[in-house]
């Protein structure tokens, strides 16, 4: 199975988002439709088409400043609106870090 960070061809099946980790804390982070970054999934831009998934990618690749590690990520979008991960990985990554964070005194 090829790595969500080395996607090569874009084919999308449903709607999708591109997502990365913030670059000052590790915090996975979403695209935003205003061309930012945002911890919150319900404020990311959602592309439906193996095109628009391509510009999104493209546009936050570029953007290393705020996040890295940029891929595409399958959502679900309930009748409500809702937005939910769309595979057990972005499930894990959305309830935040595994491990325990070692604090510094």
């Amino acid at each position: 199975m090829t790595s969500p960070l080395e996607q090569k061809k874009i084919k999308i099946t449903g709607p999708s988002v591109v997502t990365a980790n913030r670059t000052w804390d590790g915090i996975v982070v979403y695209r935003t439709p205003a061309q930012g970054w945002s911890a919150e999934l319900a404020d990311a831009a959602i592309v439906r088409t193996s095109d628009d998934a391509r510009t999104l990618l493209a546009e936050s690749v570029a953007d290393d400043v705020g996040a890295v590690g940029a891929y595409i990520a399958p959502v679900e979008v309930e009748d409500g609106g809702e937005i939910r991960p769309g595979n057990l990985r972005e499930q894990i990554r959305s309830a935040g870090v595994t491990i325990g964070l070692l604090v510094q005194a």
